[in-house]
């Protein structure tokens, strides 16, 4: 029978107590992480060294009677794509292999560790955040730890699984099209992607400018609100008027159509339990495409001069798609960028009718690992690159939103993903607070 692992805040609160030291609860998380084997813990690299000293050392201050912080000792991983001293960025790419060493951490995890946070390695992804499946020629395939016959979900996967399974109960990683609200969906955790500009990206490995974000993954939402307000370093938040319980309305139209038969039921009796409010947001499989033909173009603009100089070192899926990116035309980019604008225009209006908006995080269960494919409009498709269907048109707009698992007895995780206007993650997180005291939303506990 597997235990509920402790929630970060609860681990730091040990910590400080002197109930655990920092040091233990590092060499926990390595032993775990080991006895699970790359992929399935999602870790590429554990940097054992240089967890050990940084827990100490929030050890001797717990011993000095210092506080270290309000993460004091928790052990938190991040996707392969934020720096870390004296580690090579790989950003899940051969063609990183003998890039520079980071000089210096990223910004995102010096202020975690400021905080007391320990961290303890890196976490597998699709090649340059290019895909939904965690599938990496270079560095393996992550398994979902629910069944280890499907993807984890991706690009960040490694992020979602080393949380699902408990070897940590944090991670830092990344979203520009779902990224991490895919995997979170599909393993059956809480996941984070703020408002475009939210989060610092210093020492982030880039992919595409205007859409990428930094996100936190967690098992534990209020463990998951603390990561966002650390990393915010006291910026003032938006200032929304007290009211009641919080209106939620389903987003239908393009992101109503493809669901699977196991996430139909469960998604309807959830609607059905929040007053059946239904939005239409028209044009939503232009944003989507417009978001395909920003990152291709982007993306392939960003690694112009290795695609020229060697294309056969990327793998064959982020290759041919970035050589699509080369030969896009100019005004392609141009009119997704003006869509960009008109439809964030009419997806605020919504918002005056409802708080929060909500869609599937992923159509369904997460494919296999032998077939990773799904079924969109009648046909089937390679997941790789269609995972993110319900994911991609919010990132265009650059909008906040949180994935919840949906409560309930089910083969697979199921997720939903919560949608609120910019700069209103406050209120998402109450949202989510709303659905889990109600018991509509829960986190599973780990596999055993």
């Amino acid at each position: 029978m597997s235990l509920a692992p402790s929630s970060a805040i609860v681990m730091a609160a040990r910590v400080r107590g002197g109930e655990i030291s920092a040091v233990q609860l590092a060499t926990k998380a390595f032993d775990k992480a080991e006895q699970l084997g790359g992929e399935r813990s999602g870790f590429t690299r554990l940097l054992r060294r240089r967890a050990l000293a940084r827990a100490a050392a929030v050890d001797k201050l717990v011993e000095a009677g210092l506080d270290p912080g309000p993460l004091a000792g928790v052990p938190f991983g991040v996707a392969d794509l934020f720096d870390v001293a004296g580690e090579i960025t790989t950003a899940g790419s051969r063609t990183r292999r003998n890039a520079a060493f980071a000089s210096r951490d990223s910004k995102a995890i010096a202020l975690l560790e400021a905080a007391g946070a320990v961290l303890v390695g890196t976490q597998n992804m699709d090649e340059f955040g290019y895909g939904f499946v965690t599938m990496n020629a270079e560095y393996g395939t992550t398994r979902n730890p629910h069944d280890p016959s499907r993807v984890a979900g991706g690009a960040a996967g490694g992020s979602a699984v080393a949380v699902a399974t408990g070897v940590v109960p944090l991670s830092l990683a990344f979203d520009t099209n779902g990224s991490l609200r895919v995997p979170a969906g599909l393993t059956g955790v809480i996941g984070l992607k703020p408002t475009y500009g939210d989060l610092p990206r210093e020492g982030m490995y880039p992919f595409v400018e205007s859409l990428d974000v930094v996100g936190v993954l967690g098992r534990d939402l209020d463990d998951v609100a603390l990561v966002r307000t650390i990393l915010r370093e006291g910026a003032p938040e938006r200032q929304e008027p007290l009211r009641g319980e919080i209106s939620f309305g389903r987003l239908m139209s393009w992101f109503d159509d493809n669901i699977s038969e196991e996430m139909r039921g469960p998604l309807d009796a959830f609607w059905s339990r929040l007053g059946r409010i239904s939005f239409e947001l028209p044009h939503s499989e232009i944003a989507r495409a417009a978001a395909s033909v920003i990152i291709a173009a982007e993306g392939a603009s960003l690694h112009r001069p290795a695609l020229e100089a060697d294309p056969m070192q990327f793998e064959p899926p982020v290759r041919d798609r970035m050589l699509a990116g080369l030969l896009l035309p100019s005004d392609d980019y141009l009119a997704a960028q003006r869509f960009r604008s008109w439809i964030q225009a009419r997806l605020r209006r919504q918002f005056e009718l409802a708080d929060v908006l909500f869609t599937p995080a992923a159509p369904g269960f997460a494919p296999t690992i032998a077939d990773p494919v799904m079924t969109f409009e009648g046909k089937t498709i390679p997941a790789r690159s269609h995972l993110g269907i319900y994911t991609q048109p919010i990132s265009l707009m650059g909008l906040p939103a949180l994935v919840l698992p949906l409560a309930g007895d089910f083969a697979m995780p199921l997720g939903i993903q919560l949608i609120s206007a910019a700069g209103h993650e406050p209120l998402l997180f109450r949202a989510a607070r709303q659905l889990i005291d109600k018991g509509l939303c829960a986190v599973p506990l780990p596999p055993e």
